[in-house]
C-alpha cells in the first residue's frame, strides 16, 4: 500500500487533463494505469486541517482541527490506527501536521510547542525535513552532500545573488542556493527508496510518503527555475484588477492586502510566480518517476495499491491571491489518482471519473481495499465502484462541499480584521455543476453570502446572490447546504441502540 500526498497541487495542473503549459509525464503515466478523479475536492485548508480530513475521513465540522495548531481530539481514530489494529505497520516519510491533544500529555510536553506532530498510528521513518531546531533532517542530509548549510536550511531558498538574467525576469525567477539533486523531494525520495529496497520482501507494507513540495517558498533550483516562461499560460481567473476583485466581497478585500496572501501586484512578478510554481510541480513529477519506477522494476506494482493526492491547491495568482484559503475553487480542486492492481480493476485502467469526489472518501477507499471495516466516524464513501466497474452508484453525491475557518486564537487576526467573535470566523461552500453558494458564519450585514453561475461565469467574477431572479437558486443551495450539515453531524454512537430485547444493536448505513 503506497499512499502519496504532495503539498499544494492544483487539480487542473495536469497535462493529462489538457493543461496548456504544465507537463506532468509521471502523473500522466500513473493515471494511464489507474483511475484519475478529475473532479476531486479537498474539504478544507490549510495543511493540518486538510490532512486531518484525509486521515480521519471526517469533515472539519466534525473533527474540528480547523487550523495548523488546532489539536486533533484523541477520541477519533485514524487511517493509521485502523491499519495498525488490523496487523499492518503504517510507516511515514514526511509529515502529517498533526497537533497533539493537550489533554493527553503533560503541561511541559514539547509537542505543545509544535503543530508539526505525527498522526497517531504512523511510525515515522523520516519526519518533517524542514523542522528547524528539531530534527532538521534535510539540513543534515545536505551537509553530508557537501552543502554549506545555514542554521535555518530554508535560508537556502534565498535567490542566488547576481544570477545572470535575473534582472530581466520576475522576482521568483532567480534560482535557489542548492542544486536540483538536493531538493527536499530528492532528500525524502532517497530515504524512501532505501527503505523500500530494505523491506521489499515485507508482506504487507503500508507507506505514507508526504512530500512538502510544491509549496512556498516560490523558488526553484537551476534547471527548474526557467523551465516555464512567465509569458506562457492561460489568463488569470478573477476580475481584471486587484481593486475590482476586492470589490467583490469583504473577505477578498482583506485577504488581497495581506502580505504573502495577496499575489505580487506587478504583472511581471505575478506571471513569474505562476511559472515558478509550474517549475516546482515539474521537479516533484521528476522525483516521483523514481518511486513509481521502483515499483515497476521490483515487481511490486503488480500488488500495490497506489493513491496519490494533494492536501489542497494554490491560488497561483488567480483572483489576485497566492496560498490556499477562502471560498476560491483553486484552493480546493486537487488531483486524485488511484491505481488498483487487482484483476477486477483491469477494465478501468486509464479512465477519468468526472463525478464529485472528496477528501473524506480517501480513508474509506484505502481501508476498504485493505478489507478493514470503515469506522462509523467517516463522512466519506468508498470509491471502490469507480475502480472496479467504473460505474457511478445511483445515489452518489451531485455536489461537493468545503469549509474554511479563519479564526486564530493566538494572533486574533480575523477577529481584529473583521471585528467579529472567533466562532463566527468560518464559511461553508456547496458547489454543483452549475452553481456555487458560499455561506458565512457571521451576519450577512458583515459578510454577505455569495452565489455564482458557473455556466455563465466560470471565473466567478459576478455575485448574483442579491439578484431577485436568483432567489430560488439561493434558497435551494442554502437548503442543500443545511441538509448536508445535518446529515453529517458527528455520529459515532448515533447508530447504536441499547435494546431491552437484544442488548447493543449497531446499525451501519453506508449511504452517506
Amino acid at each position: 500500500m503506497l499512499y502519496v500526498t504532495v503539498d499544494q497541487w492544483r487539480g487542473d495542473c495536469l497535462s493529462t487533463l489538457g493543461h496548456p503549459v504544465v507537463q506532468t509525464p509521471t502523473l500522466d503515466g500513473l493515471a494511464a494505469t489507474g483511475v484519475l478523479f478529475a473532479n476531486h475536492w479537498a474539504n478544507t485548508a490549510p495543511c493540518g486541517p486538510s490532512r486531518t480530513t484525509l486521515h480521519t475521513g471526517m469533515y472539519a465540522q466534525n473533527h474540528r482541527s480547523v487550523l495548523n495548531g488546532t489539536p486533533l481530539d484523541a477520541r477519533f481514530t485514524t487511517i493509521a490506527l485502523e491499519a495498525r489494529a488490523a496487523g499492518w505497520d503504517p510507516v511515514l516519510f514526511g509529515y502529517t501536521d498533526t497537533s497533539v491533544d493537550p489533554r493527553t500529555v503533560a503541561a511541559d510536553d514539547p509537542r505543545l510547542r509544535n503543530y508539526e506532530g505525527i498522526l497517531p498510528g504512523f511510525r515515522p521513518i523520516v519526519n518533517d525535513p524542514e523542522e528547524v531546531g528539531g530534527s532538521a533532517e534535510w539540513g543534515r542530509w545536505l551537509a553530508s552532500k557537501g552543502v554549506d548549510v545555514p542554521a535555518n536550511p530554508r535560508d537556502l531558498y534565498a535567490p542566488q545573488p547576481d544570477f545572470p538574467g535575473a534582472a530581466d525576469h520576475g522576482e521568483s525567477w532567480a534560482p535557489t542556493r542548492f542544486r536540483a539533486e538536493h531538493t527536499e523531494t530528492a532528500f525524502l525520495m532517497e530515504h524512501l527508496l532505501a527503505w523500500l529496497d530494505a523491506n521489499a520482501d515485507r508482506d504487507p507494507w503500508f507507506v505514507h510518503a508526504s512530500f512538502i513540495r510544491p509549496h512556498p517558498p516560490y523558488r526553484n533550483p537551476v534547471g527548474y527555475h526557467d523551465r516555464y516562461c512567465a509569458d506562457e499560460g492561460p489568463g488569470f481567473r478573477g476580475r481584471p484588477t486587484r481593486e475590482g476583485e476586492q470589490d467583490l466581497h469583504r473577505l477578498a478585500r482583506v485577504a488581497i492586502d495581506i502580505p504573502g496572501v495577496g499575489c505580487p501586484p506587478a504583472d511581471r512578478d505575478r506571471r513569474q510566480t505562476r511559472a515558478t510554481y509550474y517549475g516546482m510541480m515539474a521537479e516533484v513529477d521528476t522525483q516521483l518517476a523514481r518511486l513509481f519506477g521502483w515499483l515497476d522494476a521490483s515487481g511490486q506494482a503488480e500488488n500495490t495499491l497506489v493513491v496519490l493526492t494533494s492536501d489542497h491547491g494554490d491560488q497561483m495568482g488567480d483572483h489576485w491571491l497566492v496560498e490556499k484559503l477562502g471560498y476560491w475553487d483553486e484552493s480546493y480542486h486537487v488531483p486524485l489518482i488511484v491505481r488498483d492492481p487487482r484483476p477486477a480493476a483491469a477494465g478501468t485502467k486509464g479512465s477519468v471519473v468526472r463525478s464529485f469526489t472528496e477528501h473524506v472518501d480517501v480513508m474509506p477507499t484505502i481501508l476498504d481495499w485493505m478489507e478493514i471495516e470503515v469506522p462509523l466516524q467517516c463522512d466519506g464513501r468508498e470509491l471502490t465502484p469507480f475502480l472496479s466497474d467504473g460505474a457511478e452508484p445511483a445515489d452518489w453525491r451531485t455536489e461537493c462541499h468545503w469549509e474554511w475557518d479563519f479564526r486564530h486564537p493566538e494572533l486574533h487576526l480575523a477577529e481584529d480584521l473583521f471585528d467579529i467573535p472567533m466562532e463566527h470566523c468560518s464559511l461553508n461552500v456547496v458547489r454543483d455543476a452549475h452553481h456555487k453558494y458560499v455561506h458565512f458564519g457571521t451576519a450577512p450585514a458583515i459578510m454577505a453570502p455569495l452565489l455564482f453561475d458557473l455556466d455563465a461565469d466560470p471565473g466567478q467574477t459576478t455575485d448574483l446572490v442579491a439578484e431577485p431572479a436568483s432567489a430560488p437558486v439561493v434558497a435551494d443551495m442554502a437548503g442543500r447546504l443545511l441538509s448536508w450539515r445535518m446529515r453529517h453531524d458527528e455520529r459515532t454512537l448515533t447508530g447504536h441502540f441499547l435494546s431491552p430485547r437484544q442488548g447493543l444493536v449497531v446499525r451501519r448505513d453506508p449511504r452517506r
